[in-house]
C-alpha cells in the first residue's frame, strides 16, 4: 500500500528532503530514497511499502536479542523489505536489499497487527528483520494502537533514525535494541554505506527519551574485533548510556558478500566480554554460542545466577518480585515483568 509519508520537506523545483533517517535524502521527482521505498511523485513523498510485511513469527524476546525487556515473554515480530544500510554481511539481505516487485509479500494492516499481537498472546510487538525505521509511518500508526491495547513495543533497529522521528514516536516506543556494527567510521563507510556519529547520537536519544536501551555488537574477526577498538565502544557506552546497559557481543557466521570473513573465535567473544566487564559494564552477553555461561545475567554484586538462558529460552529464573537479587538485594534493572510462570518463589 501506498502512503504519503511523514517527516519531510517540500524543496524548490519538486524535490523532497527525508527527515526521517538519518541520510537526509534529497529526492527528485521520479526517484527514490537510499531506501528505495520511499518515492517523490511531483512534489509529494510516499512510502511504497506501508502494510507491506515480509516476515512475521512469534518470537522468543530473548531472540531479538532483549534480556532485561519482559523476560521469558513473546514478541510478535514483523518485517518489511528495504533498508538504510548496504551490510556486506547482513543475514537478512533476501529482504533486505531486494526490490519491491521481486519481493514476496502480504499485507496486514495496524489493527490487525495488533489483533495478531493479542491473539498470539506477545506481550511486545517488535519491528525486525530488516530496518524499521524505513517503515516509520506503518510502525508509528502500529505502535500506537499497541500502546492503547496495553502490547509493548520495540524497535530492533541499526539506529540511522533521525533526532526528530525518535522524538515523534517516542511516547509510543518502549524498547531501542540496536546494533553498533563498530566503533569507526571507516567501518561504517566500506562495511554498511553509513555513518557510526548519527547511530550514537540517536542511541543516547533513546536513553534520555525513557526507552530501554540494549546493545548489539557483531565481532566479525579481522574487520571490528582489535581489543582497542571494542575498548573504545566500551567506554562510550558506559560514559552515555550507563553501566547496566545490557550489551551484547554476539557471534559472527559468514553471510551475504562476506562470506571470506572466518566465525568469531570463542576466545575473541571472551575477550570483549572480561574488557566491557574491566571497564564496569555490570551486564555483558555472548550470543549466537548456545549454552555458553556468558549468555546468563548474574547478580553483579555477588555473583548469584539470576537468569538462565539457553537458545533463547529462559531455563531458570531467580530475581525476587521487588526486583532485587534475593540473595544480596541488588536492584537488577528488568523493564516490564517476567512471564508469570518465572513469578514466583524468591521473596
Amino acid at each position: 500500500m501506498i502512503k504519503e509519508a511523514m517527516l519531510y520537506d517540500k524543496l524548490e523545483g519538486n524535490k523532497v528532503r527525508c527527515r526521517v533517517c538519518s541520510h537526509r535524502c534529497i529526492v527528485a521527482h521520479g526517484k527514490r530514497g537510499f531506501c528505495r521505498v520511499r518515492e517523490n511523485r511531483n512534489g509529494t513523498f510516499y512510502t511504497l511499502i506501508y502494510n507491506t510485511v515480509s516476515s512475521e513469527a512469534v518470537d522468543p524476546i530473548e531472540k531479538k536479542p532483549l534480556f532485561h525487556f519482559y523476560p521469558g515473554t513473546l514478541a510478535y515480530s514483523l518485517g518489511t523489505i528495504g533498508c538504510n544500510f548496504r551490510c556486506a554481511h547482513c543475514q537478512n539481505w533476501t529482504i533486505s536489499q531486494i526490490e519491491i516487485d521481486e519481493a514476496c509479500t502480504v499485507e496486514i494492516t495496524p489493527t490487525e497487527a495488533v489483533q495478531r499481537a493479542i491473539t498470539t498472546g506477545a506481550r511486545t510487538i517488535t519491528w525486525t528483520y530488516n530496518e524499521p525505521t524505513i517503515w516509520y509511518e506503518y510502525t508509528y500508526d502500529c505502535a500506537r494502537l499497541a500502546k492503547e491495547a496495553g502490547i509493548a513495543t520495540a524497535y530492533i533497529t541499526n539506529g540511522y533514525i533521525t533526532a526528530e522521528a525518535l522524538e515523534h514516536i517516542s511516547p509510543y516506543l518502549d524498547a531501542f535494541r540496536v546494533d553498533i556494527k563498530a566503533f569507526t567510521e571507516e567501518f561504517y563507510r566500506s562495511v554498511a554505506s553509513a555513518k557510526l556519529g548519527p547511530v550514537l547520537e540517536s542511541t543516547k536519544l533513546a536513553r534520555e527519551l525513557g526507552m530501554h536501551v540494549e546493545v548489539v555488537n557483531l565481532v566479525i574477526p579481522g574487520h571490528n574485533d582489535s581489543a582497542q577498538e571494542i575498548r573504545s565502544m566500551v567506554r562510550w557506552i558506559y560514559g552515555n548510556l550507563g553501566a547496566d546497559t545490557p550489551l551484547h557481543f554476539t557471534r559472527f557466521h559468514p553471510q551475504y558478500r562476506m562470506s571470506d570473513a572466518s566465525p568469531t573465535p570463542m576466545r575473541k567473544l571472551e575477550e570483549a566480554y572480561h574488557i566491557a566487564r574491566e571497564e564496569g559494564m555490570r551486564f555483558v552477553y555472548i550470543g549466537n554460542m548456545p549454552g555458553h555461561d556468558y549468555e546468563n545475567t548474574y547478580c553483579p554484586k555477588c555473583g548469584m545466577l539470576l537468569i538462565k538462558r539457553n537458545v533463547f529460552s529462559l531455563l531458570e529464573y531467580n530475581i525476587n518480585t521487588k526486583g532485587t537479587c534475593p540473595r544480596c538485594e541488588e536492584v537488577i534493572p528488568i523493564f516490564g515483568v517476567a512471564h508469570d510462570e518465572f513469578l514466583h518463589k524468591s521473596d
